[in-house]
This record gives structure tokens, sequence and C-alpha cells, in this order.
């Protein structure tokens, strides 16, 4: 099979051709949340990235093996090797026990996935279900002398690492220009080097998570997880390593240093990596108490919403940046997002509405083509997405009569618009409950009446009120000869 796909891969800093290891098969391996609290806009965007990646692969005949962790266990406050762990803490505060906790908020999170369309993955490990291989692969790592034992717990050492095979290579950095730049080690005395990080830690007596190993009761460190559970999914080497930009360093540098060692030899081909949703040019996230939740840009009950956004509207507004640019939050955008996928998803109903011709005047493969060249070109969506309303426009003109398409070239159109809008970009129209949906219009129904027997008692002015606040709730009253119909503006 002839392949196209171009990937921008982080550890070369290049576009690099897609050309997996073992075709037709792909490993995919994303970086899934930490569940200590409700799932908010920064989780949707690396769900719907790598689910359009998923799609695509899989639209272009791979048989493809996607890979989503869950961390439920082992990631400690400010992503360092002290303090407490996340999801404890959280559960302390909650009363509640740390499982407890986890299955609420991994209940949440796929709700809120479910809603955004997204695919589940084809395996969803939890850390906390992987102790066992994670202790192998650390006494893999201790037996090549590339990791080191103090008071019970475990730390990779880095340093040695660097000196045999450079470390930070997928972030860019220098070692010994981060030592130069470090202080002094300082309540951290376990550790040989600042950039030492832990791959088992001992728990303190307080600390509720724990397993037993040989080394301490304890705990497996952050970086080590995704190592262990990728290795067990996929294998020793695999495809494409998928997460946010700021895992990049140090979780996604560690995973590659872990797996070095372990295997020795890379793990990854490909490493992509999407960029962050801001909100006033800051990174949204918990540790910031700047995010929205899901269920608040669902619900529209957040300060900072004017209304509130139908997941398919979230969906679309995040696909129409790239995924490795970052996406700044604004009402005014999301707003911009919903009108133009209700224009999007409008045009293609119209598409059956649209009699076939004896001619063509225009290349309904030409637009074809550039819409999957922008896909091909590093998942380019918000080019593909500009692609697909240069048909838009073209589907209106045709339904005005202003243009004409034969009937293969008709089909062609439909088959490519519902190919790109829906299997690949994973956007859906929005469900309405039938009986909200009737009730409904059975209420707009009785108000027109109402407006209409005004008119009829020359009540000009009520006529006029219902009407401006039909108008302003987004229904357009239409008084012509024939009579007065409505429609959603």
């Amino acid at each position: 099979m002839e392949h196209m796909l171009s990937i921008y891969n982080t550890l070369t800093r290049k576009k690099e051709k897609f050309v997996p290891l073992n075709p037709p098969k792909v490993g995919l391996y994303v970086c899934g949340p930490t569940v200590y609290g409700e799932a908010h806009l920064g989780h949707a965007r690396p769900a719907v990235i790598y689910d359009v990646l998923y799609r695509y692969l899989t639209f272009l005949g791979y048989q493809v093996r996607y890979v989503r962790n869950i961390t439920d266990v082992g990631h400690l406050e400010n992503d360092a090797d002290e303090g407490e762990d996340k999801i404890s803490k959280r559960a302390k505060l909650d009363k509640i026990e740390p499982m407890e906790l986890v299955q609420k908020y991994i209940n949440s999170y796929h709700e809120n996935i479910r809603l955004l369309n997204a695919i589940p993955p084809s395996i969803e490990p939890q850390a906390s279900g992987h102790i066992i291989e994670q202790q192998q692969m650390i006494k893999e790592i201790l037996q090549k002398k590339f990791a080191y034992v103090e008071n019970g717990s475990v730390y990779f050492d880095v340093e040695k690492y660097d000196k045999q095979y450079g470390y930070g290579k997928l972030s860019g950095r220098n070692l010994k220009d981060m030592l130069s730049n470090t202080r002094e080690l300082s309540g951290q005395d376990e550790k040989r080097s600042p950039f030492d990080f832990a791959i088992w830690k001992k728990a303190s007596p307080e600390h509720i998570m724990r397993w037993p190993s040989e080394w301490s009761d304890g705990f497996p460190g952050w970086h080590l997880e995704c190592s262990a559970m990728s290795t067990k999914y996929l294998g020793e080497t695999f495809d494409i390593h998928g997460g946010g930009m700021d895992l990049l360093f140090p979780h996604h540098e560690g995973e590659i240093a872990q797996s070095r060692v372990a295997h020795g030899h890379d793990q990854v081909r490909y490493w992509m990596h999407n960029n962050m949703i801001t909100i006033d040019g800051q990174k949204m996230g918990k540790s910031l108490n700047n995010f929205i939740t899901l269920d608040e840009l669902f619900s529209g009950d957040h300060r900072l919403l004017e209304q509130s956004y139908t997941p398919m509207t979230v969906r679309f507004f995040i696909l129409q940046a790239h995924y490795g640019s970052t996406l700044d939050f604004s009402n005014s955008a999301l707003q911009a997002a919903e009108k133009g996928l209700k224009r999007l998803l409008k045009s293609i109903e119209l598409i059956d509405e649209i009699k076939a011709a004896d001619a063509s005047d225009f290349s309904v493969s030409e637009i074809r083509e550039k819409c999957f060249d922008a896909l091909n070109d590093d998942l380019n969506t918000p080019v593909a997405i500009a692609h697909l309303f240069d048909a838009v426009k073209n589907i209106n003109l045709l339904k005005e009569g202003s243009l004409k398409l034969k009937r293969q070239d008709l089909a062609e159109l439909r088959k490519f618009m519902h190919q790109v809008t829906f299997d690949i970009l994973g956007l859906k129209p929005e469900m309405v409950n039938s009986a909200t949906n009737n009730l409904e219009k059975d209420l707009i129904n009785l108000i027109v009446d109402l407006r209409l027997e005004a008119r009829n008692k020359k009540d000009f002015a009520a006529s006029d009120i219902i009407r401006d606040k039909l108008s302003a709730l987004g229904i357009q009253i239409n008084d012509t000869k024939e009579g007065t119909s409505w429609e959603k503006s």
C-alpha cells in the first residue's frame, strides 16, 4: 500500500514520511490522564487529536493497536519525586478510598470523551494494574547498573546515562548546561544528582497507595509506568508515541532513557506532541486553577462562559488549529466554531436535495485531493477543514442552481464530505431528544399562533414584540402572502 502521511517527529525535529514497522499494523501509545479530578478542556485536546490520527490511520488501511494509559498511582505533586501522590491527596480531602476516587473520575472521563465522539482505545491499561511489570523493568535497569538503591527507593542515574547515550535528545536540553544552572541538592540527599528520578519510591508511613517489593513497600515512579505498559502491549519497538507538550520533559525524556537501557535500543520511532490550550495566554490546567471542565462547557455553568457549547462544537473548535500550535480559549472562537459546524453539517444535508445535471462546473476530485494533501501533511486539520468549506460554498451554489454537477460527481462529493467530516474528523450531527424536539416545535407554533392572533386584532405592537423576542432566541419569522412560517436562523 502506498503511504503518504508525514508526521512531525519531535525527536528529530522534522517531518518524516510515516512508514510503520510491520505494515499494515501500527502501534500507537498515548499518555492518558492522571485521574484525580474532572476532565477539562485541556484533556479534550489530546483525546480528539489522537482520535483523528487513529481514525485516519484506520481509514488508510492500517490495523492500529491504540493504547492509552490511565495514571492512577505514582504521580506526585509538581511532577517531582517528593511530596504527596496527587490521587491520595485528593482522596484524603474527599474522605474516600483512592481507588474509589480513581473509578469515579475514570467513569466521568470516559463519559465526556464519549460525548466528544472519540473512539475508545484498543487497550486502556492502568498503572496500578501493572506493578509486576514495572518491578521487572526496574530489576533490568539495576542489573545494567543505570540505577541505584538508596533507603528503599530506586533512582535512575541520569548522569551515567548521559555519558553513554546522551540525555535530552527529545527536549533538546543539554545536561551539563542544566547542571551548571542548578543549585545544590536540598532535602533530597538520597539522589546523586538533581536530575536523577525515582523509578521506585519508598512509601512514607502516611502514604496510602503502596506495594511490597525487594527494595521497600512503595510505589512505581511516574515515568516508569508508561515504559512498562507500552512494552507489554506494543513490544520493545513500536511506531508512534503521543502526548501533550507538557509531558515532553521530564516525563517522555525519562521514558526514552529507561526504555533505552532496558531494551538496549530506542523503543519509539515517531514522537508526536500536541500543544496546549491556553486561557489569557496561560496553559489551562488544574495546577493553575484556571481550567474549565467539560461538564461546565457542555452546561455553560462557569463564570468565563457566555453560553453552553455542545460536544461537537468543542471538537470542531479543537480541530480548527493544528495540533502542534497553541489554541487559545475564548467565547468568540467557540461561537464561531458553533456557526461553522452548523453550516458544514447543513451543507451535507443539502447534497441529497441537489439534482444531477448533464455537465459539471467544478472538479470534486481536485477539492478532495487538496483536503487529503492537508491531512497527509502532519495531520493538518485546519487546512483540511478550509478545503471542506470550499466544497460547502460550491454545495450552496449547486442548491441555488448557479453551479451544476453530473450524477457521478455528485455521488463523489457526497462520499468525500461524509468520509472526511464523519469518518476521519469524527464530527456528527448533534443528537437531540425527539420528545424535547417535538415539544420545542409545539411551543414555537403556539407562540407564532398567538402573534398571528395579535396581528389579526391589529395589535401590531404586541405582534412586533413577539417577533423580536423570537428573533433574539434564534427563531426567524417569515410573513408572506401564503401565510406565516418560522425557521431557526
